[in-house]
């Protein structure tokens, strides 16, 4: 039993370890706090791994845990965040990396409201009723957040006078 434990969560570390700190560093723009940040979700979901009612949404589970334990970590100190350092963001398939730059940056300027269930849905591939039940909020609430990132990511991308103008 304890083997069939270890190793189903083994299994669970190896299938969404990546998600999970691409997720994290999204949330964070720091890739030692992402670093910890899932090594700590990792730790309460082995601590928890009993009570796991549904192995079908152990993927929701997790970023759920991890979630909460980025606002345990807020809570206990204030973190240092790094607004100029865009380096280490990785954004595939993009054709330039000014493109690249510019995209990330566009997305650091996104409140976190909207940021949040905009990079669940485009990095995680959730639906938006997923989304609204691992943010806690009702669906109609992500589908207004998320067309109000969309709306901000456009007309930020169609006035380049104004990016340019903004740090």
């Amino acid at each position: 039993m304890i083997g069939d434990k270890k190793s189903d969560f083994e299994r669970t570390v190896r299938a969404y370890s990546a998600d999970l700190y691409r997720y994290a560093y999204w949330l964070c723009r720091d890739r030692f706090v992402a670093e910890e940040l899932v090594q700590e979700a990792f730790a309460r979901a082995w601590k928890s791994w009993q009570e796991l009612r549904d192995p079908g949404a152990v993927k929701a589970w997790l970023i759920t845990i991890l979630r909460n334990e980025r606002a345990r970590m807020y809570a206990r100190k204030q973190i240092p965040v790094a607004d100029e350092d865009v380096s280490e963001f990785e954004i595939p398939d993009l054709p330039s990396i000014a493109e690249n730059l510019d995209l990330k940056r566009q997305l650091e300027r996104l409140p976190l409201a909207y940021r949040e269930p905009l990079l669940l849905q485009v990095l995680g591939g959730y639906s938006c009723g997923e989304i609204a039940s691992l943010l806690n909020t009702s669906e109609g609430a992500i589908m207004t957040r998320l067309t109000r990132a969309r709306q901000a990511l456009r007309q930020d991308a169609a006035d380049p006078l104004k990016r340019e103008a903004r740090p």
